[in-house]
């Protein structure tokens, strides 16, 4: 093991996305004190370990005692196996393993939107709660639990639940039909913008015009709330959370013009009392949740609770 220095213990982590990988040096109140940035390749499955490599030598210093990944796959909390990401070549990776040897470090790999539910949970719009649900609407939806005041670990793809019966098909790999992931992201989001302004525009347009008052734009996002918030009255039907967040690049550029019609959307859909007493809240943690909580992963594993 390498020598470390003294003093607090600092992590990196990284939030890995579809469009970009984050890197950062953490400390242990969740404080980002640098980072660095790569476009996500999305050649192969070696592209996408060697850039995330790079991303931590960049950061890496003696002052690093462990690493966090927040990955945007599924993982089986049993191996610590990546199994099959919708919207990346990365199937049956043993990032941990990869990483340990490497850098010879405690290495902790999350899914990215539990990664964001943790960060939320302990340091942002959840604190305090015992029961919550997190959204991360970006390239695709993810989505994080607290159950009875811990993150829920197992299989938790709230992005590919159903909101509209043989709707388009899903994105990636996913074979399925009418998931939130295909018409609330931001991937849909740019479909949207291309379909009324030209193949030019992308989801930031749609919230530009829409506010602007164009009354197309405002339908549209509109419409999403409406499958978002059918989404969220569905989970809350199940878990009665106390809070549901919302987050993700889009989720914050949009803000109330899509959790407006949510909100809505989502009372009507959810059982009383669940429905009168529902707070739907943008994260706090804004576009540094999943960082942020790549971070908390990674003192977890330092910590051996991982």
């Amino acid at each position: 093991m390498v020598a470390r220095a003294l003093g607090a213990p600092l992590v990196i982590g990284l939030d890995v996305g579809g469009t970009k990988i984050l890197g950062g040096v953490i400390d242990r109140e969740g404080a980002v004190l640098a980072r660095h940035e790569l476009e996500t390749p999305l050649a192969s499955q070696e592209s996408v370990v060697a850039a995330l490599d790079d991303v931590v030598d960049t950061l890496l210093d003696d002052r690093i005692y462990a690493i966090g990944y927040g990955l945007p796959c599924r993982i089986d909390v049993r191996t610590g196996l990546a199994l099959q990401a919708t919207n990346l070549p990365l199937e049956n990776l043993d990032l941990a393993r990869h990483s340990r040897e490497r850098f010879d470090l405690p290495v902790g790999v999350e899914n990215d939107a539990n990664a964001a539910a943790l960060a939320e949970w302990h340091l942002g719009a959840g604190r305090g709660t015992e029961t919550m649900v997190m959204l991360t609407l970006g390239t695709g939806v993810g989505g994080g639990l607290v159950l009875d005041g811990s993150l829920y670990r197992g299989w938790a793809e709230l992005g590919h639940v159903v909101v509209q019966a043989n709707g388009p098909p899903c994105q990636g790999n996913c074979h399925g039909r009418g998931h939130l992931e295909t018409l609330v992201s931001g991937t849909a989001a740019d479909r949207a913008a291309q379909e009324l302004f030209g193949p030019g525009a992308n989801g930031q347009a749609l919230v530009e015009h829409a506010g602007a008052g164009d009354a197309e734009a405002l339908a549209k996002l509109g419409q999403m709330g409406e499958f978002l918030g059918a989404a969220i009255g569905s989970f809350v039907n199940l878990f009665n959370p106390e809070l549901v967040v919302v987050g993700g690049g889009f989720g914050e550029a949009a803000g109330d013009l899509l959790l407006e019609p949510a909100r809505e959307s989502a009372r009507r859909e959810a059982l009383a009392p669940a429905d009168h007493r529902l707070r739907i809240v943008p994260a706090e943690l804004g576009p540094e949740a999943g960082l942020v909580g790549a971070g908390l992963v990674a003192f977890g594993a330092l910590e051996g609770t991982r």
